[in-house]
């Protein structure tokens, strides 16, 4: 291991113009001769192996037609910088490797800014556009023979009157920028993992590999330390797999080993337990720990998939594979019963009184969604799994996008896009506070519409930025997939048309007209060839559950021909709902319960049905005038129904 002699008069003499917080962009190579695969960013600490907690760096686009919106935030929490002062960041074909890994070709080339910042990942979304106040640690503004990104300048200038673009080179250039020790920056050859004027320590490197990256429950982890050349001393190597509900319960093995002199390699197996439970997959996080500070780990807090085995299978389809009449609807018998006999608008406007009844209508924040979502658009052939809108395919519900980067991850896709919709997030709808607590709402209360669960969907995340606020007719989906989400956002977009009012489908492309969306002719073809399956009526219920209202296109899908469609302008006469049989023949006792209901009254021919609050089945016999029925042992609500001579009668079962 060799000492640079001058590395204590360096700290002591080091300047720190800039950052208040001791943290400054060290160095950045935006753009690299062929694919960009050594891009990199580096950071500086004024003090040693300074924990990075708190701190966010975050990639704004300076070219004018960007409009200087961020593009990715990336998380600092649990990391630190070096002995040396320093924390790089680049990919895995960086050399050396970087202590924190991005993908090739991440770092955009100029007009581009880097700024750090006091904050979270979650102050920057995609396109959050820069700002200047107390949080703003320090800012680079580059370029690649780019002109002068003006707009960005002068929004950061409030942090630095004297902040100037840096250029890097031309395309494909071998330089990268970097900062003196004065705060000034120069453009040379790329110098990763090291001071940019000399000295310090030279570090011998660790790097962390795992033989997979998503593993099942019960197989065995193997774990490999690889160090960049043979050590110089024995060192001990000690770690936890820890993260959110994984811990130590979730596996066995040896978490200390020694990594001994003159080798660069050890390693370690874990086992995973198979616990036999439903809890959905789960993520655990490496967290890493050497007992000799001049041995650089990199790549440690590396998170790790872990597949729960346990799941549930529903027994109704996904929409590729759909089913139909195995999931009843949870709607009252007569929940459309004042529908009987009308047409146009007198026909719209009694729909609207049933789905937007402020009395009974309750509405939860943008941010419950994701709660509700996860159990909406469940994946039929995998419980811990939601199913993608558009792109057809299921995908981990650990998977929602939290960070900036919307790659790998889904996200909440308003069918009718908000800025098209005039409806958008206030402050409270951020609050996650479970079905009890929610607001009322009604048809004027137009801003429901931004979590109104009946018009969002699970969304991959690129894919739902692909969309954007596209009308369906210009979007039809990726190319390769089957469509089969198309009837199920048509009959979204019918729903929010009567459920708010300022909220108009019509025909064509109705740009720079807010309210309006289309195509309707469109949509009236999706609902005709896409009809509604057990997947849609599974999600009605659940929605119902929170919200208090169904989508009646789900229920009754020739309402859009009676409203939009061929058949507008005449009476319904269609279903309204079943005749409900007066509750005074059938005595159901007790109610709540824990274990068991009775059930006096019925016929010798009624059959009973018992379905949970995603309307599966889970019971159905016959009943002999008087009979009791076993209850799940899962609290929460269900519908018992009891079908005789053509008639149901339905009630609510609370198991407690």
């Amino acid at each position: 291991m060799r000492y640079i002699y001058f590395f204590l008069l360096f700290w002591l003499f080091t300047p720190f113009v800039k950052g208040q917080f001791n943290l400054v962009i060290n160095e950045i190579d935006s753009d690299t001769p062929g694919l960009d695969t050594r891009e990199f960013l580096e950071i500086r600490s004024a003090n040693p192996k300074f924990p990075l907690d708190g701190y966010v760096a975050v990639f704004f686009n300076c070219n004018p037609n960007a409009s200087n919106a961020s593009y990715l935030a990336i998380d600092l929490d649990g990391y630190s910088t070096d002995i040396n002062g320093l924390f790089l960041i680049g990919s895995s074909s960086l050399e050396p490797f970087p202590q924190y890994v991005i993908p090739d070709n991440t770092i955009q080339n100029g007009q581009d800014a880097i700024a750090i910042y006091l904050a979270d990942t979650s102050d920057f979304p995609s396109g959050t556009l820069p700002f200047v106040d107390e949080r703003l640690v320090d800012v680079l503004v580059y370029g690649t023979n780019d002109p002068e990104a003006t707009s960005a300048l002068n929004i950061f200038r409030a942090f630095n009157p004297d902040l100037q673009q840096i250029n890097e080179g031309g395309g494909n250039n071998t330089n990268s920028i970097q900062r003196r020790n004065d705060g000034t920056y120069f453009a040379g050859t790329p110098n990763p993992g090291s001071l940019n004027e000399g000295g310090g320590i030279e570090l011998t490197r660790i790097r962390t590999t795992f033989d997979k990256t998503v593993y099942q429950e019960g197989e065995t982890i193997q774990i490999l330390f690889t160090a960049d050349q043979p050590l110089e001393d024995d060192v001990n190597v000690s770690f936890i797999l820890d993260h959110n509900g994984f811990g130590n319960d979730d596996y066995f093995g040896q978490t200390q080993v020694v990594f001994s002199k003159g080798s660069n390699q050890t390693g370690t197996t874990i086992q995973i337990l198979e616990d036999l439970m439903e809890e959905g997959d789960e993520d655990f996080v490496i967290d890493i720990s050497l007992d000799n500070e001049l041995y650089l780990l990199v790549n440690n807090h590396i998170k790790i998939r872990v597949n729960d085995g346990d799941f549930r299978i529903s027994p109704f389809g996904t929409p590729l594979n759909p089913t139909y009449g195995i999931v009843a609807s949870a709607a009252e018998p007569d929940y459309y019963e004042n529908l009987k006999g009308l047409a146009g608008s007198d026909l719209k406007q009694a729909l609207q009184n049933i789905i937007s009844d402020e009395e009974l209508i309750r509405m939860h924040s943008y941010d419950e969604l994701v709660t509700i979502l996860k159990e909406a658009d469940q994946n039929p052939e995998n419980s811990g799994q939601v199913w993608l809108v558009y792109l057809e395919i299921p995908r981990s519900k650990l998977d929602f996008q939290t960070g900036s980067s919307n790659i790998g991850v889904w996200n909440r896709e308003h069918v009718w896009p908000r800025d098209r919709g005039g409806f958008n997030s206030i402050a409270n709808d951020t609050l996650v506070d479970g079905k009890d607590l929610f607001w009322h709402s009604n048809a004027d209360s137009l801003r429901h519409a931004n979590s109104d669960a009946h018009g969002l969907r699970v969304a991959d995340g690129q894919e739902n930025s692909t969309r954007g606020n596209r009308f369906y007719g210009d979007y039809t989906g990726p190319v390769g997939t089957a469509g089969k989400f198309r009837g199920d956002v048509a009959r979204a977009i019918f729903y929010l048309a009567v459920r708010y009012n300022g909220l108009e489908v019509v025909e064509g492309f109705p740009e720079g007209e807010t309210g309006k969306f289309g195509d309707l002719n469109t949509l009236l073809d999706w609902h005709r060839m896409d009809l509604a399956d057990d997947f849609e009526m599974n999600r009605n219920n659940i929605i119902q559950s929170w919200q208090k209202n169904r989508n009646p296109f789900i229920d009754l899908p020739d309402l859009v021909e009676y409203i939009w469609g061929n058949k507008k302008g005449e009476s319904w006469t269609g279903q309204v709902g079943t005749k409900e049989i007066p509750i005074t023949r059938y005595h159901i006792f007790p109610n709540p319960s824990n274990s068991t209901i009775h059930i006096e009254g019925a016929g010798q021919n009624a059959i009973i049905e018992l379905f949970n609050s995603s309307g599966q089945k889970m019971k159905s016999s016959g009943l002999n005038g008087k009979s009791q029925l076993e209850l799940p042992s899962e609290k929460g609500m269900y519908w018992l129904k009891i079908i005789e001579n053509n008639d149901i009668f339905s009630a609510v079962i609370m198991v407690q």
